[in-house]
């Protein structure tokens, strides 16, 4: 039978950022997949990470900076903008960031959950 959810679970995080999850762990108690929609504002950050997870993240507003290692560990940044999409690997190094903000939606597979997030201290 189909499943409404109607309304969902705010994820708490320090920075401003604002995270809604629809489908997770924290919402819908499915470990599969999440599915999140994020507002980042100006200048927000967060540490470097190496999730247990593959996450598909679609910009809606603004631009998302993806900042990650090439394969001789050179550091990149990559600038997803409104209307584009990027995909990262589970077990890739990788860190999120904005310098104007931006507003996006992110799929996560399996689900994401802190304990797989990786982040660095």
């Amino acid at each position: 039978m189909p499943e409404i959810i109607t309304a969902p679970t705010l994820i708490p995080v320090p920075g401003g950022k604002t995270i809604e999850e629809f489908v997770g762990r924290a919402s819908s108690k499915d470990e599969g997949i999440s599915i999140a929609h994020m507002v980042a504002p100006a200048g927000w950050d967060e540490p470097y990470q190496q999730p247990q997870f593959d996450e598909f993240t679609v910009v809606l507003d603004g631009e998302l900076l993806v900042d990650h290692d090439d394969l001789t560990t050179n550091h990149l940044t990559t600038k997803v903008s409104a209307g584009q999409a990027i995909i990262t690997r589970a077990g890739e190094r990788i860190r999120y960031r904005t310098e104007q903000g931006a507003r996006y939606v992110a799929v996560c597979l399996p689900a994401f959950g802190i304990d797989l997030a990786g982040r660095e201290e």
